[in-house]
């Protein structure tokens, strides 16, 4: 995971400048590490990331610089560290914040160990407890990995029991070895980027570019957690948000799962609709930008899909609007009869307002 965007947001003004930048609240204790968005004036969302609340130090460190009063590491995606750099120094300048954003992304590795093995390889490595009391979910420390500083943050993409290690870039080939040395007689293997689209999609993990861009509303995305609408903090587009709110969601983002196999005839949900054939059930591959179809007429297109190996069913996901211009209510998603349209053929679709993978959230706290 290296390829992340890794920067210092430090200074004078720095907590000033995480209040108005941040849409969750970050300023919470050191050691403290927050899921949130970046927004634009219009309520778009620019950018999700972690932002890690740091302690004060007078010694700089491949870890973190020097600095008095707030700090914050924050971590964004690889593919977009230019496009976040951009729009925090933008916001920066225009409201005048006295503080630094330090670019460290070519200084730290990162490698992320998930799974319900992590805390037992990682025990072995790292000089900390690793149990839920001792080290709780979206925290951060840091530690010794085989003699090295890292900073570990517990934290997942893929849904499971996992950490991050954010590791200065001379150590990470020994630390990396010395988790895999660990990890052997677990069965720890190297996994990808197409392992991370499944999994995190499976769990219903946004993705920014896809399920997640500039003209998309947190609270369209199902993310209104991450906005701090309930405290009097005003941050860059919460006047956006209130309207949206307060007038009703145009759209949403769902999730569909296929459920059925292709139909022989029209389907009655989907009169209308392109022709069809007879393969076969749940295992259709799907890219992005096919139709979604509701009670026979289309109401958006997927944003986003892949295939859920864990419920062994194509997922996608994609905004929905309604037909007739009113608001877009839990009741609206609920009660519609869906179809997913590739390639001319159609498919039956269930809609899904929870991840139908652990939706309870059991596997990032241990329980399997």
């Amino acid at each position: 995971m290296s390829y992340f965007g890794k920067f210092y947001l430090v200074g004078l003004d720095a907590r000033k400048a995480a209040d108005w930048l941040f849409s969750a609240d970050v300023s919470r204790p050191p050691g403290s590490t927050v899921y949130t968005c970046m927004l634009n004036h219009r309520g778009g969302t620019e950018s999700d990331l972690t932002v890690s609340r740091l302690a004060p130090s007078h010694q700089a460190s491949p870890l973190a610089p020097a600095f008095e009063g707030d700090g914050y590491y924050l971590a964004v995606g690889g593919a977009v560290a230019q496009h976040n750099w951009s729009h925090v120094t933008t916001v920066l300048q225009d409201q005048k914040f006295q503080c630094q954003l330090i670019d460290s992304s070519e200084d730290l590795g990162m490698i992320s160990i998930q799974g319900p093995a992590s805390r037992a390889i990682l025990q072995e490595v790292l000089d900390a407890d690793l149990s839920n009391e001792a080290f709780p979910f979206s925290t951060h420390k840091l530690l010794r990995a085989a003699g090295h500083l890292v900073r570990a943050m517990r934290l997942s993409f893929v849904g499971e029991l996992g950490w991050e290690l954010h590791i200065p870039k001379a150590s990470c080939v020994p630390v990396y070895r010395a988790v895999m040395a660990a990890g052997a007689k677990h069965g720890l293997i190297n996994a990808g980027y197409r392992a991370i689209d499944s999994l995190s999609i499976e769990k219903g993990y946004r993705h920014w570019h896809a399920d997640l861009r500039p003209d998309d509303s947190p609270l369209e995305a199902g993310l209104a957690f991450t906005c701090k609408l309930k405290s009097p903090v005003l941050f860059l587009g919460r006047e956006a948000l209130e309207q949206q709110r307060a007038a009703g969601l145009r759209r949403r983002l769902v999730c569909f799962t296929v459920e059925e196999p292709l139909w022989m005839h029209p389907h009655p949900a989907v009169s209308g609709a392109p022709a069809f054939s007879t393969a076969s059930s749940s295992k259709v591959p799907m890219f992005g930008l096919e139709a979604i179809w509701r009670n026979g007429q289309v109401v958006g297109h997927v944003r986003r899909a892949d295939f859920g190996f864990a419920i062994d069913k194509t997922i996608a996901y994609g905004y929905i609007h309604d037909p007739s211009g009113g608001p877009v209510s839990l009741d609206f998603v609920k009660s519609g009869d869906y179809a997913l349209e590739r390639m001319g053929v159609t498919y039956g679709a269930r809609a899904h307002l929870k991840s139908p993978f652990d939706p309870n959230n059991k596997r990032v706290k241990g329980i399997y």
